[in-house]
């Protein structure tokens, strides 16, 4: 499989693992993470009241305006919003996958851009899908999927439109080049999106555990390729997109070409949340 085992590496291949997913799981359980998030509301030029957020919400060429009422509080970064005036708050515009965090009493409300369409998402650390979450099942630590590749730029970086879990939304990400490598005996390749983190590359795929073992949709890989090209691909740290585990998200699929003709028995699993709906 071209992978990267010998025996020295072995014994702190689990230990690292281990000690990156308690990170990761602490991270997704965060208070405010998405886990919190309560309600997926568009908004639209005709004004309207949103349920787990203060104010009436709407928005216009580009820019979004809140109209707060007397005793109803909205921070940004630390200042109240609400200045008792009555005039509308204006925020934006916001660019496409970006977004901002409001502050409302114990709520965090979220305020972003998504297939060109604007999105209020409350998110309350009493939301009972993070009251209740245990932790996401995955594969034990296999060094077999950690393998090498090389990341291959295209002539030049390609718009790549992909459809969303939420129907009717499309992403359009920059695709700078493929990640080719060898797994199961199989020469593979994955088109590679860049990476929220400079020099970063992100990778979202399926494979043929997807919808039995791990999630149908889709799941996630972080990679960094070397000044050469070359990359690790460690499916051992393959993780699943917040639409795995409620569906208030939009998260993007996968290209086409990025389903894989492998099972990947590495990385996380369904989660405890969606086992029911396989």
């Amino acid at each position: 499989m071209n992978a990267i085992h010998t025996d020295t590496a072995l014994e702190s291949f689990d230990a690292d693992w281990q000690e990156w997913h308690a990170a990761h799981e602490q991270h997704r359980a965060h208070p405010h993470g998405f886990l919190a998030v309560t309600h997926l509301h568009w908004l639209g030029s005709e004004p309207a009241r949103l349920d787990g957020a203060p104010g009436t919400w709407s928005v216009e060429a580009d820019v979004v305006r809140v109209v707060l009422e007397p005793g109803e509080s909205l921070q940004l970064d630390g200042r109240e919003l609400n200045t008792a005036s009555g005039d509308a708050v204006e925020l934006g515009p916001i660019k496409e996958r970006g977004g901002i965090n409001l502050v409302s009493g114990d709520s965090v409300i979220e305020l972003a851009k998504r297939g060109g369409e604007y999105t209020v998402r409350p998110r309350h650390p009493e939301n009972p899908l993070l009251q209740a979450y245990q932790g996401t099942p995955a594969y034990s630590p296999d060094a077999a999927y950690a393998v090498r590749g090389t990341f291959v730029p295209f002539e030049a970086p390609r718009p790549t439109t992909v459809g969303a879990a939420v129907e009717g939304i499309q992403h359009v990400y920059e695709a700078p080049g493929e990640i080719r490598f060898k797994l199961a005996g199989r020469e593979l390749a994955l088109t590679a999106f860049n990476g929220h983190a400079p020099g970063s590359l992100s990778v979202l795929f399926t494979d043929q555990t997807s919808g039995k073992t791990t999630y149908a949709a889709n799941r996630s890989l972080s990679v960094v390729p070397d000044e050469d090209g070359s990359v690790l691909l460690d499916f051992n740290r393959a993780v699943n997109l917040p639409c795995a585990y409620t569906d208030l998200a939009t998260c993007p699929l996968p290209p086409a070409e990025n389903r894989l003709p492998v099972a990947i028995e590495a990385g996380e699993k369904i989660p405890y949340e969606r086992q029911d709906q396989q």
